[in-house]
């Protein structure tokens, strides 16, 4: 019965799973893809590589990447960005890619405090390989047919999009908002005469973030610093809710972290969803993290959690005549 479920909750979000983004654990390692007014906010170079294995014990589950690339043009005190994302899922691999231009500027309130308003276009592409997928016709008591009657869509849909997010931080604080798919691009494979009848419009997401960090300075017994920073990040979409809650620890090289996903006392029950623990390791020029999550759903004794990969390096080019106040939020 449990293996049942899994396969229907499985199918059903193929299908009809538009009101859901591809999310990552390690969001604060994925900036570009949290929010484009981060995108140049670091006074070096930035290129950053995630990598997303959820629910490794189906086959074909879900594997999601993304690659960008930002930096900081301190003459216009602007940030720019470069996102690639792509995911995969499903017996037909069903694949959404996207590539996309980002814009940040930074404006400054008080000493302390600074705003970041941003925005992001791209290009979506959604396609699947019919050529893999089992169609009822071909299924029989003597045997699957090789072929089948059923009408075969388009192989791939297009479309472009825009977001955009607004930023405030200090030292020690920052929050921050983002909407996501401001045109409502269009992900489907049939042809729909009237646009209000389309159920492949991805529906707009809403995203709030925030935390702060405490730092307890270094001293003669205690050399490195030791920092503690709390964050969480709640998103909606259509019906979909989520809520995520941690605490990073980071005493140089070492960053370890705990977060809890879902909403509590919340009587939805795809909004108990994990645990995840992380461990990372910085240094002057590069991050590596790596991340796992718990599942505390239904589906926890046969989806095997998920694993996340970070890896984000950073490079100067020209010294700044500035120095520019970074977002206290965690790396990971």
């Amino acid at each position: 019965m449990k293996r049942i479920f899994l396969i229907l909750t499985f199918i059903l979000s193929f299908f009809f799973g538009f009101s859901q983004d591809p999310q990552f654990s390690q969001f604060y390692s994925n900036y570009l893809y949290l929010a484009p007014s981060f995108a140049g906010l670091t006074d070096k170079n930035r290129i950053a590589f995630n990598y997303r294995n959820q629910w490794p014990e189906i086959k074909y589950g879900y594997q999601t990447y993304s690659v960008s690339f930002d930096k900081y043009i301190e003459k216009f005190k602007s940030g720019i960005g470069i996102l690639v994302f792509q995911d995969v899922a499903g017996t037909g691999r069903l694949t959404t890619t996207s590539i996309g231009l980002q814009y940040s500027y930074d404006f400054s309130i008080t000493e302390n405090w600074h705003v970041r308003p941003g925005m992001h276009f791209n290009y979506t592409e959604r396609g699947i390989d019919f050529e893999r997928l089992l169609w009822n016709d071909q299924i029989s008591a003597s045997g699957n047919s090789p072929v089948s009657a059923e009408l075969v869509p388009m192989e791939k849909a297009g479309d472009i999009d825009f977001s955009t997010s607004v930023l405030t931080y200090s030292g020690r604080f920052w929050l921050g908002t983002s909407v996501d798919h401001l045109l409502r691009p269009n992900q489907s494979l049939y042809f729909y005469e009237e646009e209000d009848g389309n159920p492949a419009k991805v529906p707009v997401r809403y995203s709030f973030f925030g935390g702060v960090k405490f730092v307890r300075p270094e001293h003669l017994l205690r050399p490195i610093p030791t920092s503690i920073q709390l964050a969480f990040l709640y998103r909606q979409q259509q019906q979909f809710r989520q809520l995520d809650l941690g605490v990073y620890w980071h005493r140089s090289p070492l960053v370890i972290g705990i977060w809890y996903r879902g909403i509590p006392f919340y009587k939805e029950v795809f909004n108990r969803d994990a645990f995840t623990l992380l461990l990372g390791v910085k240094s002057k020029n590069m991050n590596i993290g790596y991340s796992y999550d718990f599942t505390v759903s239904k589906l926890m004794a046969e989806t095997g959690g998920s694993h996340e990969i970070s890896l984000s390096y950073t490079f100067k080019t020209k010294p700044l005549k500035h120095k520019i106040r970074m977002v206290p939020c965690p790396d990971f």
